[in-house]
C-alpha cells in the first residue's frame, strides 16, 4: 500500500517474458512461478524428464551393444532395457531429491516443519528440473559436441534446482549448494551400487 505498486512485478508480464527470465534463473521469476501461479504439471514434467533420461541411456546402451549379437532375432526384447533404464533413472532422481530434503531438514529443521513445506520444496525441485527436456534435442541433433551439451544440461538443471531451493526456503546461496552436493553424492552412491550389481547405468 505504501509504494502503490504490485509486490510481484511478473503479474503484469507476458508468460513468454516470465519463461525467459526463469530460463535465465532469475529468483523473482521462480518466486512468481512457485507462489503466484497455479501450475500443477510437476508430476507430469517429472515423468517426462525421466522418460527423456531413460531414452538417452537406452540409446547409448543400444549403440554400445549393437554389434554384440548380430543373429539376435528378438529385437523387441531390448525394449525391456528401456524400462530398466527408466527404473534406474527414477531411483537416481529419488535418491537425489531425498539427499536434498534430508540435508535441508538436518541443517534447518525450522524451515521444514510441516508436510506442506516438504511438498512445496519437492514441487519446486521437480519444476526446476525442466532443463532435462533439452536432452531430446541433444540426442536428435547428435554431433561431436553431444557429451559437452549433456554436461551443460546437467549444470543448468543443478543451477535451477539451487534457485528453486533459495526461493522456496528464502536461503542464502551456500546452503542450497551444500544440499545439492549431498544429493549428488547420494545419487552417485546409487549409481555405484547398480554398477556393483553388474547393471549398465
Amino acid at each position: 500500500k505504501s509504494c502503490q505498486k504490485p509486490v510481484d512485478k511478473y503479474i503484469e508480464y507476458d508468460p513468454v517474458i516470465i519463461l525467459i527470465n526463469a530460463v535465465l534463473c532469475k529468483a523473482q521469476a521462480y518466486r512468481h512461478i512457485l507462489f503466484n501461479t497455479k501450475i500443477n504439471i510437476h508430476g507430469k514434467l517429472c515423468v517426462f524428464c525421466l522418460l527423456c533420461e531413460a531414452y538417452l541411456r537406452w540409446l547409448q546402451l543400444q549403440d554400445s551393444s549393437q554389434n554384440v549379437d548380430p543373429d539376435d532375432l528378438i529385437r523387441y526384447a531390448k525394449e525391456w532395457d528401456f524400462y530398466r533404464m527408466f527404473g534406474i533413472a527414477s531411483l537416481e532422481q529419488t535418491s537425489f531429491l531425498l539427499g536434498i530434503l534430508i540435508t535441508l531438514w538436518w541443517m534447518r529443521p525450522e524451515m521444514l516443519k510441516t508436510k506442506s513445506d516438504f511438498i512445496l520444496l519437492l514441487k519446486a525441485l521437480l519444476l526446476s528440473s525442466y532443463g532435462k527436456l533439452l536432452l531430446i534435442p541433444a540426442v536428435i541433433w547428435e554431433h561431436d559436441y553431444t557429451p559437452l551439451c549433456l554436461v551443460f544440461i546437467k549444470v543448468f538443471v543443478l543451477i535451477s534446482n539451487s534457485q528453486a531451493i533459495r526461493v522456496t526456503l528464502n536461503l542464502n546461496r551456500m546452503l542450497p549448494w551444500l544440499a545439492i552436493i549431498f544429493g549428488l553424492i547420494l545419487e552417485n552412491g546409487v549409481v555405484c551400487l547398480f554398477q556393483k550389481m553388474g547393471w549398465d547405468v
